[in-house]
């Protein structure tokens, strides 16, 4: 019974569908996500994806489990993750990925995601081109010792519904369109003063003016003294938030002015589609604004009033949807295409369009390309987080040196941190960086002996689900491009690099 299975699921699901709504469980329920490596790291990533119910995984690795239970470490990891959520399917592939590389880079074209764990250096960068041209998303992951590390590569990642944190509302109270006007001149709120310039009041001392205004259209009781009127008391509180000036922000005016939205094709993706829609709507009949949202927040008002307000705004959204679908349906004519797609989703976000573009790492390991400016600067305070990155770039120079990280043999620790010292001098002399990375840092890197604690591991798992979910579902934003956690302080940074 398809109803049955679907409140047992509104169950089971209940608080993730409250961030993410049905179409996000959805998204995530067509995905299927590749993880290179069921090392710590990798297995905590995967548990934090199959428990929200992600539609399928393949592990990809062909370490074998050493100890009593010898056998595949793929196929020992998916069959124990596989318990975690019956909903989810799970496979394997004993194979490195290396080898997978050379035989069928192919295999790697059908993710929603890949996300490479532990991986040396080299395979990194020979799988991150394969994706990069592939246009898959790769999430490069990485636990070393009391260090986590993120880094995030696709070419383009469009964002519908970014959830900012403190949004304002769409009132349009300083552009008052005809219906919301029609509808407030229908209160007689005693006759307006006329010597108003019709502009908002913008700062403090003008926003003052007009909560004293607001306070003394409370009524009086026979002493003169003012009622206890509470929508009174809610608008002086509001002064601030709600007499905001209609404009469109930086970001979404950056997306209309992309080459994407502006050439129209047959193979542009719903997300442009939709953007230049918009964008057309914004240039004609919007006035320069975009389409109404066709939300108020709730407020301190009798029922019918309340509603009736409401529907002054709705009414108006569902007339600006409408005139922005005839557009965005010219366009598909005139390419000869079909989408089906949720325009009011869209619509209802229109202000909130992200759009994500990371470097690739071919990019950020050229020494013609990488980011030298943003290294150096941060390198000001030799304890920034990119101190860290530097440090783990040397012990991939190491490895790719000498087949093995630094300190994994105890009685080579010691000499292992001189030929470390040579990593990061020569790293730092090839990219033409003058900084100074403290001997503590070459020391402490050495005792990880490329380690994975648990620990770590688990607070990565976390933050990398969490980013592989943003991508999926195409909403909240995630970062760009590299993250930084450093357990021995609890600090973590971004950069773009």
């Amino acid at each position: 019974n398809m109803s049955e299975q679907k409140t047992n699921k509104e169950q089971r699901y209940d608080r993730q569908l409250r961030l993410w709504g049905d179409h996000g469980q959805e998204a995530l329920e067509n995905a299927h996500t590749c993880l290179l490596n069921a090392s710590a790291t990798g297995t905590e990533i995967l548990k934090n994806l199959i428990l929200p119910g992600i539609g399928a995984f393949t592990i990809v690795d062909g370490h074998k489990v050493t100890g009593e239970d010898v056998g595949n470490k793929a196929q020992a990891a998916t069959e124990f993750l596989q318990e975690l959520n019956s909903d989810v399917s799970g496979n394997f592939v004993e194979e490195s990925p290396d080898k997978l590389l050379d035989n069928d880079p192919e295999f790697f074209h059908r993710f929603s995601l890949v996300i490479g764990v532990q991986l040396p250096e080299s395979t990194c960068q020979r799988l991150g081109a394969v994706l990069w041209s592939a246009g898959v998303p790769f999430l490069v992951c990485r636990t070393y010792g009391l260090v986590g590390y993120m880094r995030l590569v696709v070419k383009e990642h469009t964002v519908v519904e970014s959830h900012p944190d403190n949004a304002l509302e769409d009132l349009r109270l300083d552009q008052p369109f005809t219906e919301l006007r029609n509808h407030i001149s229908s209160y007689h709120l005693d006759s307006m003063d006329k010597k108003h310039n019709c502009q908002l009041p913008k700062n403090y001392k003008e926003k003052e003016v007009f909560r004293q205004l607001i306070r003394d259209g409370i009524r009086k009781n026979e002493n003169g003294a003012p009622e206890e009127e509470e929508n009174f008391d809610e608008a002086i509180k509001n002064v601030n938030t709600a007499l905001n000036p209609t404009k469109i922000s930086s970001t979404v005016d950056d997306i209309f002015n992309c080459v994407q939205c502006e050439n129209i094709t047959s193979q542009t993706s719903a997300f442009w589609m939709m953007a230049r829609g918009v964008r057309d709507f914004v240039q004609n009949e919007g006035n320069g604004s975009l389409p109404v949202r066709g939300t108020i927040p709730d407020m301190i008002a009798d029922s019918d009033k309340f509603i009736n307000l409401q529907n002054v705004y709705r009414e108006k959204a569902l007339q600006d949807a409408a005139v922005v679908s005839k557009h965005i349906q010219s366009h598909l004519q005139a390419v000869g295409k079909v989408i089906n797609t949720n325009k009011i989703q869209f619509l209802h976000c229109a202000a909130f369009l992200r759009v994500v573009r990371c470097r690739s790492l071919a990019e950020e390991y050229s020494t013609d390309t990488f980011q030298k400016d943003t290294i150096t600067s941060c390198m000001d305070s030799p304890d920034s987080e990119m101190v860290l990155y530097l440090m783990l770039r040397s012990v991939d120079r190491f490895y790719q040196q000498h087949s093995r990280y630094p300190g994994v043999y105890n009685y080579q620790v010691e000499e292992d941190i001189s030929k470390l010292k040579l990593c990061v001098n020569s790293l730092l002399q090839e990219h033409g960086l003058s900084v100074n990375v403290k001997d503590d840092y070459v020391h402490e890197f050495c005792r990880y002996g490329a380690a994975e604690p648990h620990t770590v591991a688990s607070f990565l798992g976390g933050a990398a689900a969490q980013e592989a979910i943003k991508l999926i579902t195409h909403q909240f934003v995630p970062f760009n491009n590299t993250f930084i956690y450093n357990a021995m302080s609890q600090t973590s940074a971004t950069f773009q690099l």
